[in-house]
């Protein structure tokens, strides 16, 4: 994925509050905000495995655990890497916190100043 080095790029669901939050904390960094609505707009499982390499993290990572799509439909089964991924193309909404990318470095916003990690 090929990004500007000065637009931030914030993956997020609109209506979640530390999204929200998260955001305005965002603007204190770049005027240039690319903002990727998860839950509106299609990500490819490639995409979600870029992601996933420059945080750092596993797919099950991102998932919020204790919601009730993720205990009726995940939980307890087990999942290969692929499946994971095809997971999160799926129920893009069970993401439990925003992610952010600027200058090629990426940050699972678990509180909203996380994001001033960037500094």
């Amino acid at each position: 994925m090929k990004t500007h080095p000065s637009e931030l790029y914030f993956y997020h669901s609109p209506g979640q509050p530390i999204d929200k939050q998260t955001l305005a904390y965002a603007h204190s960094l770049s005027k240039f905000i690319n903002q990727i609505d998860v839950v509106k707009e299609k990500i490819t499982t490639t995409q979600w495995n870029s992601l996933l390499m420059k945080l750092n993290l596993r797919a099950k990572d991102l998932l919020n655990r204790a919601h009730p799509d993720y205990q009726m439909h995940i939980a307890g089964k087990n999942w290969d890497e692929e499946s994971w991924l095809n997971i999160l193309v799926k129920y893009p909404h069970l993401i439990k916190s925003p992610i952010a990318i600027w200058r090629n470095k990426a940050i699972l916003c678990r509180t909203p100043s996380d994001i001033l990690k960037f500094n």
